[in-house]
């Protein structure tokens, strides 16, 4: 039976406690297990995951086009896709990290160090992850914007429009976990009819801002690069990651996220939120 990384990293920690360190062939977040009886899409769920080796990788894009090349193109009118701009981007793969201080007295049971690893640390590790994912794919400057005036609803609706308007299929988006449950849930069956006629997965976390949502033909418009590699180990943590003093140990994974079709994505967002931006 295949060890878990919390119990690894016990065994590491029992041998070795002020350096403790445990490397991994692939990326320990695949191993995230807390949650497999009740199951709650990330972003990592998303998205399509391609192998990557070194710092980065190079890719191709298509890009929106500027009215004028839009214009220059034939079929634009009747296809939207037909005046996508073709490129080439590079995109980093940077770690992402978290942390958990031992409470004192755990290490004395290998056994529940390792749960208390795997069911906290990698825990923290997923939240981490999510939160940079979701950073990345909202921070791309070619993400167009829809404003949409009081109903939420109506504007993820003109989003999955949009999308099909390119020769897309709007089947996943990213929504805050209070829009989820006070705009979506029991609205009249919305969530049921996305996911029979678009196969609509939604990931809800907090990272997107609530009356906001990320609409997009997601496994199409983007990957997920992974470097497929991990470490656990005792570390010094930077300042202001504990409130106390104490053994402080680090998850760390690489990541990295190439957008293939900006155009395929549309964050929805109130009109009332944009008259407010500079």
């Amino acid at each position: 039976m295949k060890q878990s990384p919390g119990q690894l990293f016990a065994q590491a920690y029992a041998g070795d406690p002020e350096n403790a360190q445990v490397s991994f062939d692939y990326t320990i977040t695949e191993a995230h297990e807390p949650t497999k009886d009740r199951p709650r899409l990330t972003v990592r769920n998303l998205l399509r995951v391609v192998p990557v080796e070194g710092d980065g990788a190079r890719f191709w894009t298509e890009s929106p086009p500027s009215e004028e090349e839009r214009q220059a193109v034939r079929d634009s009118g009747v296809r939207r896709e037909a005046a996508f701009r073709f490129g080439m981007a590079e995109a980093k793969v940077q770690p992402i990290r978290a942390w958990v201080q031992i409470p004192d007295g755990l290490a004395a049971s290998p056994d529940a160090l390792a749960t208390f690893l795997d069911y906290r640390l990698l825990v923290r590790l997923a939240t981490a992850e999510n939160l940079a994912l979701t950073t990345a794919l909202l921070g791309h400057p070619e993400i167009a914007r829809l404003p949409y005036d009081t109903d939420y609803a109506g504007g993820i609706l003109a989003a999955c429009d949009e999308v099909e308007q390119s020769g897309a299929t709007p089947h996943a988006m990213i929504v805050n976990p209070n829009d989820y449950y006070h705009r979506l849930v029991g609205r009249g069956g919305l969530l049921a009819e996305l996911a029979e006629g678009n196969g609509m997965k939604v990931s809800r976390n907090r990272w997107i801002d609530p009356g906001d949502a990320l609409v997009g033909d997601i496994s199409v418009a983007a990957r997920l690069l992974d470097a497929g590699r991990s470490v656990i180990r005792v570390a010094e943590p930077p300042p202001g990651t504990f409130a106390r003093p104490g053994v402080a140990v680090c998850a760390e994974v690489y990541e990295g996220v190439a957008v293939h079709l900006p155009g395929l994505f549309y964050l929805v967002t109130p009109t009332t939120k944009n008259k407010e931006r500079p």
